[in-house]
């Protein structure tokens, strides 16, 4: 009998220790997040090797219990070589830096660790690289952008502290860029994604949200 209800106070502990573990966010709280992606292909076939890298980490502090406002970096850089390991190999190598600013509004939970979120966010980014034909190297004439976008996002709470980061498709996106020579144009670009309501998870970013 003793150990019955010795047994039963650890269940009744638990279960109180479990439902006292609050899931989300309140005002003054500060997250960390970040995504993370290295990428390696070799086609023996055509003599062609791709080496890819992008970071961004973001870090972002509640002004109330709903809204989030931060900054972001990305950093990246992709390099294609061809006829490998030949003596006339080439290459090109491109890298990319961005910073820029989001205001993030938590508008719906799903259960108590699903919490769903809008995001609109705005940002510099420049790109550069070189060109290697086998005997020479030469630069990549800069490119500046400036963009916008507007999207949707899941936070999911393995703990009260660590949340899994699910960045959902970008509904809208506008961005316009420009080579850093004389006499270049502009290039402008603007996307509608409503239709990818019907596949979220195609164009995901998967990450680690730390709560502070």
């Amino acid at each position: 009998m003793k150990k019955i209800l010795l047994t039963l106070a650890a269940v009744a502990g638990l279960t109180l220790a479990s439902q006292a573990q609050e899931f989300g966010f309140k005002k003054s709280d500060v997250i960390v997040e970040g995504n993370l992606s290295a990428n390696t292909s070799n086609d023996k076939t055509n003599q062609t090797k791709t080496n890819s890298f992008n970071f961004n980490p973001s870090v972002g502090y509640f002004v109330s219990d709903k809204i989030a406002v931060g900054l972001d970096v990305n950093v990246g850089n992709e390099k294609a070589t061809k006829n490998v390991d030949q003596s006339n190999e080439s290459y090109v190598k491109n890298n990319q830096f961005g910073i820029g600013a989001f205001g993030r509004y938590y508008f719906l939970e799903l259960g108590s660790r699903f919490k769903t979120y809008a995001q609109l966010g705005a940002g510099y980014a420049q790109e550069d690289g070189k060109i290697n034909n086998g005997t020479t190297t030469s630069d990549i004439a800069k490119t500046k952008g400036f963009g916008a976008n507007a999207g949707l996002g899941i936070n999911y709470f393995v703990t009260p502290k660590i949340a899994i980061n699910f960045g959902l498709t970008d509904l809208l996106s506008f961005r316009t860029s420009k080579v850093d020579v004389d006499g270049a144009k502009s290039s402008n670009e603007f996307n509608a994604n409503i239709n990818s309501f019907n596949n979220f998870f195609d164009t995901a970013k998967f990450g680690l949200t730390f709560k502070f």
